[in-house]
């Protein structure tokens, strides 16, 4: 059973003493301007997704401004959770995260990009739940503890890819 749930193969939605605790807030600042960390973050969900990202990302359905988006993240022992997301782009300032499948039945999560003097304010935050009251409250800490570690990986990840994009862009040719 606990395979199954950390894998998101198997998620307990009962909406019976759900327990939701914050996700975050997480915050960097980035040195570059909002439009480069949205693209940083938006390139692989809005366009083609980079062929070395297919064991973190498969898009199942793209539209104009959202997504349909799996995003596969180790856990350990060799697992591999598998969470189902819808995500929305809201040029240039956010990117919203609602789970449709996972390990928990119930998180949402927001990129906030703020313009601040040499760059962005890239601020995450987010709220994860599990049923069953004590069991939820419980499983949502664990899950919730991975779930931000992944989170802060990939902020570092945008935020060094923007940041080589807008170096790129300010050296002079």
């Amino acid at each position: 059973m606990y395979v199954l749930a950390a894998t998101g193969a198997l998620t307990v939605d009962l909406g019976v003493g759900r327990r939701r605790r914050p996700l975050g807030p997480l915050r960097r600042d980035v040195a570059a301007p909002p439009e480069i960390v949205f693209d940083v973050i938006a390139g692989p969900y809005l366009g083609k997704t980079p062929r070395a990202m297919g064991a973190e990302l498969r898009v199942v359905e793209r539209g104009t401004d959202m997504v349909l988006a799996e995003h596969f993240t180790p856990i350990g022992l060799g697992l591999t959770a598998t969470t189902l997301e819808i995500v929305r782009f809201e040029r240039p300032h956010r990117v919203t995260f609602h789970l449709a499948r996972g390990p928990v039945p119930y998180v949402t999560e927001t990129f906030e990009l703020a313009a601040v003097d040499g760059g962005t304010e890239f601020t995450y935050r987010g709220e994860i739940g599990a049923d069953l009251w004590a069991f939820g409250a419980w499983w949502a800490g664990a899950v919730g503890a991975r779930w931000e570690q992944a989170v802060a990986t990939s902020i570092a990840g945008i935020a060094g890819e923007a940041e080589r994009r807008a170096a790129r862009r300010a050296a002079p040719v």
